[in-house]
């Protein structure tokens, strides 16, 4: 995938999960990778072992996608070697909480939106300006099945998906007539911190979503990022919709006992 050979790709949430196996995957096929995430000493030992395996060029930058006074200033000044970014991997994102609406918390919700929304919105305003104007790039959005259906006590979450969804489709429609390409990766049930996240820490009850079943890995999910990545200039892989085996739907899924 010589491809990819020293492409700037931008990864937000690369401190763990997909985001940290898509830093693996694009560093294998020679990218460069800007790693942001908010824990700095993840960044440092991922970039470390990159460099080490790969002799991957990384740059490093300690951020909240939910600020977005901070988001414009450091995308506005990156050095001129990482500027010019070919691939957006918009991954940061997280569930918080499983209740109904009545009993919800609200906290938990604007975390939610904060960051899978706003936080999309804000990198998204920051970084395609500039892909417009070199007249090529890639933005990849990390949706869930959650952005085509809602489950139960899903709600907040859900609705976060479903606007990811939106966005992706409106920018797509935006970008008409130039050869940026915008595509969204939508899995179902992957093993990452997801659920540890959702629950507040709560690791046995994080455990019991993936009890019965092989679940997709994260290492699964960047393959199909890296899929979308390396297409013909021609091509655009609009959305891919994943699951492991055992499950059929947001809410179907066979268990073995």
């Amino acid at each position: 995938m010589a491809v990819l050979k020293n492409k700037v790709v931008f990864i937000s949430g690369a401190s763990s999960g997909i985001g940290h196996a898509c830093a693996r995957a694009f560093a294998q096929q020679g990218a460069k990778l800007i790693l942001c995430a908010r824990r700095r000493g993840h960044l440092d030992r991922l970039s470390g072992q990159l460099s080490d395996k790969y002799k991957t060029k990384s740059f490093l930058i300690t951020l909240d996608v939910r600020n977005r006074e901070a988001v414009l200033k450091t995308i506005n000044s990156l050095p001129s070697q990482w500027s010019a970014i070919d691939i957006l991997i918009n991954n940061a994102g997280l569930a918080r909480g499983l209740d109904k609406i009545h009993e919800g918390d609200i906290d938990d919700w604007e975390e939610m939106i904060d960051t899978n929304v706003k936080g999309l919105l804000y990198m998204t305003r920051a970084i395609v300006p500039g892909m417009i104007q070199r007249g090529r790039g890639d933005i990849i959005n990390i949706g869930s099945i959650a952005g085509h259906e809602v489950y139960p006590k899903g709600n907040v979450y859900c609705a976060t998906k479903h606007a990811v969804d939106a966005i992706t489709k409106g920018l797509r429609l935006d970008v008409v007539g130039t050869p940026l390409r915008v595509c969204t990766v939508d899995p179902g049930l992957v093993e990452t911190e997801f659920s540890i996240v959702r629950f507040h820490g709560d690791k046995k009850r994080a455990n019991n979503v993936y009890h019965g079943i092989k679940p997709l890995t994260a290492e699964d999910i960047a393959d199909a990022i890296l899929y979308c990545a390396t297409r013909p200039g021609h091509v655009q892989i609009s959305e891919m919709i994943i699951f492991p085996t055992a499950q059929r739907s947001s809410t179907v899924v066979g268990r073995e006992e």
